[in-house]
């Protein structure tokens, strides 16, 4: 009986992954936004700074951009963070709720930020590893960021300049891309110099949370720390990483760290899910989904 309640949800998952995919090929379901706090009314396609710290200056600390499943933004500051804002419908909420929707708003049903970060990069941040550690992108001469919307995609980029490693110093571009019709979101980081350099990716997880640490994956799904949100609502996370691409994985008790191998470029794949969502609702659930979309080219 188990295992026939479970090829029928798999059959279910997958009619619905057909199904997106179909009716949202045509359509762009996603967004862009980035805006000054103190001038919340003009939306700006780029800004940069010298310092390399925009984060109590920027609305939602950074440029966001989402699809019809969640938003994505990148801090402006040294840890060029991912954060999650999470829905429990399809749509989009980023102009209308600006990240933070008030507590009546998210109690009638909008989306929230049930994800917390904290003093991690959070899901699928990128940093620079050497001597056996994070080497944050920082200090700067600038940090440069911008979103685009086009076709049936948004993306957002943050380039931060003139970054020292090793013995000299390299400009590392990080960007973040989501697709219309599917929870998988892109992430690439980028050295733009003539030096190779070793990335450390992260996601990171909270004391409580289910975890499955695969090679070529990792899944977190529970509970994160109260913080904006009005409500606690479990959320999923995962990774999906080439192990090819990768020397090491670490563990360190509050994040997995996959360490690259030298190199001048690296991608892999980011999604979410949370339990207010009509179908996608359960660790079990997002991790059958998830197979499903990975193995579509």
């Amino acid at each position: 009986m188990k295992k026939m309640k479970r090829k029928t949800t798999k059959f279910m998952l997958k009619l619905i992954l057909i199904s997106h995919a179909c009716t949202l090929t045509a359509q762009n379901m996603t967004d862009i936004s980035l805006f000054l706090r103190s001038d919340s009314t003009t939306y700006l396609d780029s800004i940069s700074s010298k310092t390399g710290n925009l984060y109590e200056f920027l609305g939602h600390h950074g440029p966001a951009i989402e699809n019809e499943w969640f938003a994505l933004r990148l801090y402006f500051n040294k840890t060029v963070a991912i954060d999650v804002y999470s829905k429990a419908k399809p749509g989009l909420e980023l102009r209308k709720f600006r990240w933070y929707p008030n507590p009546e708003q998210q109690k009638k049903g909008s989306g929230a930020d049930y994800y917390k970060v904290g003093s991690s990069v959070g899901l699928g941040g990128v940093l620079l590893w050497e001597n056996n550690n994070f080497a944050p992108l920082h200090p700067v001469t600038k940090r440069f960021a911008r979103v685009v919307k086009e076709g049936t995609v948004s993306f957002m980029e943050m380039l931060s300049e003139d970054v020292p490693y090793t013995d000299t110093t390299v400009d590392i571009l990080i960007r973040v891309t989501v697709y219309s019709g599917t929870r998988r979101a892109k992430v690439e980081a980028f050295s733009l110099s003539k030096t190779d350099v070793k990335f450390s990716v992260c996601i990171n997880y909270h004391q409580g949370q289910k975890v499955i640490d695969k090679d070529d994956c990792v899944y977190t799904w529970g509970f994160h720390p109260e913080d904006v949100a009005v409500e606690k609502v479990a959320i999923g996370a995962a990774i999906f990483i080439n192990p090819d691409n990768f020397e090491q994985k670490i563990n360190n008790g509050d994040q997995f760290i996959f360490i690259t191998k030298p190199t001048k470029y690296i991608s892999y794949w980011i999604s979410s899910a949370n339990e207010k969502e009509c179908f996608i609702n359960t660790l079990e659930r997002f991790v059958d989904f998830s197979k499903m979309e990975m193995s579509i080219k």
